[in-house]
């Protein structure tokens, strides 16, 4: 392998540039060359792509975003669109392309590895919802981030006595919700692999209010719908004063914390080794600590699981 690929794709996250410094500055120890491609699949398509130095990723480690910019593809869904992918490596002599994103980066990355072309995904989303890994590039900077807007909520509603639903992000997966609620001490927390049971969360507020507790905080995941509804549910119910915060893109920017920088910094050098040896169709991961590898095209076939223990323990405490 002479010459690697890298890019970014889907939805941006905190810690990509990270991991994107540490695939160019890998490659380049191993003297390989390694090339950026802008804009994800349609870049690559575009034959939107540039040969990086070690230079070219001085100073990003501590910034959010990703200087390989990213967008979605229509055309990159097409056997035409891959194709013309495919034509833009073998003009640049690209030997591997290394994928940074979630579970819809992966799977162009797998129809690339189908065709034959050796691909190594990196997960990067703040929605924490790939398997094959404890934790996705960029989730940990996002989880501080909504902690952060959650303290600052609870102090409004404390002065006012109210309740407030906070949405956050995650898709049809409620890690940051649940990470977030348990870490901010909130009183209900609404999952999509969880059946919303509004009544339960009606009792738990009553309940509070009836032994003098004047606010709550509500989490909601993006997956089981607006913060809105459940809001309007709860004001017309119990009659309380309720208001809702829709946190948003504000999830997705910042600088990244610490444990997201060494995150993807070992990512993005363990895809360049799995590269150098000659695999192809994986996706690196951690798990308890470790680095990890997987097939590509199996573990998009499997489900992302919540961790029950965390789900229990926030019932437990928010009693």
């Amino acid at each position: 392998m002479k010459a690697i690929g890298v890019l970014t794709s889907g939805g941006d996250a905190p810690g990509m540039n990270a991991a994107i410094r540490s695939v160019v500055r890998s490659s380049i120890y191993h003297n390989i060359k390694v090339y950026g491609i802008y804009y994800g699949y349609q870049g690559l398509i575009d034959g939107n792509i540039e040969e990086l130095t070690i230079g070219s990723v001085g100073d990003i480690i501590q910034k959010g975003g990703t200087m390989l910019y990213s967008s979605r593809s229509e055309e990159f869904k097409t056997s035409e669109g891959q194709q013309k992918a495919i034509e833009q490596l073998r003009k640049h002599d690209i030997d591997g392309l290394v994928v940074i994103g979630g579970d819809g980066s992966f799977k162009g990355a797998s129809k690339l590895t189908e065709q034959g072309y050796p691909c190594i995904g990196v997960p990067g989303t703040i929605d924490n919802d790939i398997p094959g890994t404890d934790y996705t590039i960029g989730f940990d900077t996002a989880l501080n981030t909504v902690i952060q807007a959650v303290d600052k909520i609870r102090d409004t509603a404390t002065s006012h006595e109210r309740i407030y639903a906070i949405e956050v992000m995650g898709r049809d997966a409620g890690d940051l919700a649940l990470w977030a609620g348990l870490a901010g001490g909130a009183e209900s927390i609404l999952i999509p692999e969880r059946d919303t049971n509004v009544d339960e969360v009606l009792k738990k507020i009553k309940r509070g209010h009836d032994r003098g507790k004047r606010h709550s905080i509500i989490i909601v995941a993006e997956g089981v719908g607006s913060a809105v509804d459940y809001a309007e549910k709860i004001q017309d119910e119990l009659d309380l004063s309720t208001r809702v915060t829709v946190l948003g893109h504000t999830q997705r920017g910042g600088s990244p914390t610490g444990n997201d920088r060494v995150l993807a910094s070992r990512l993005g050098a363990f895809a360049v080794e799995l590269l150098l040896d000659s695999q192809a169709g994986r996706m690196v991961g951690i798990e308890k600590g470790q680095l990890v590898h997987h097939d590509i095209i199996e573990t998009l076939q499997k489900e992302h699981n919540i961790d029950e223990d965390l789900y229990r323990l926030s019932n437990q405490l928010s009693i």
